[in-house]
């Protein structure tokens, strides 16, 4: 991806993920759903506001990956999870030692980079 391309929206979120300012988006219904969206997912809601992510999250599922695609070769052996925030979930890569993850772990969410491409990306840290 060139530098001078952006996705407003999952970049922004990007941008405040990494600031420590995550967010959701929340619908007058009470939906979480996540940038970039013009719409809730679930009712079809165009009220959405931005809300607070949870500082921690739990680790709902998770799968070491150790034979990696051209795009994350430099970075395997490395654990991919999905994490419950409550009203959302995120999926990333959990920055730990494959063997010491586990589902209901609990971990915060942030940004980092591939080894292998630089790209930028959603990472968790163990709490």
């Amino acid at each position: 991806m060139s530098d001078d391309v952006r996705d407003a929206g999952y970049d922004g979120f990007l941008d405040a993920l990494a600031d420590g300012d995550g967010f959701y988006l929340e619908c007058s219904e009470g939906h979480g759903s996540l940038p970039p969206r013009h719409v809730c997912p679930h009712c079809g809601s165009d009220n959405l506001t931005e809300t607070p992510l949870p500082e921690t999250g739990t680790v709902d599922s998770c799968s070491t990956v150790h034979v990696a695609t051209p795009a994350f070769v430099d970075d395997a052996p490395y654990v991919v999870a999905v994490v419950d925030f409550g009203p959302v979930r995120l999926t990333g890569q959990v920055r730990a030692d494959p063997d010491s993850v586990a589902i209901g772990d609990e971990v915060a969410a942030g940004v980092g980079e591939t080894a292998t491409t630089s790209e930028r990306l959603v990472t968790f840290e163990p709490r």
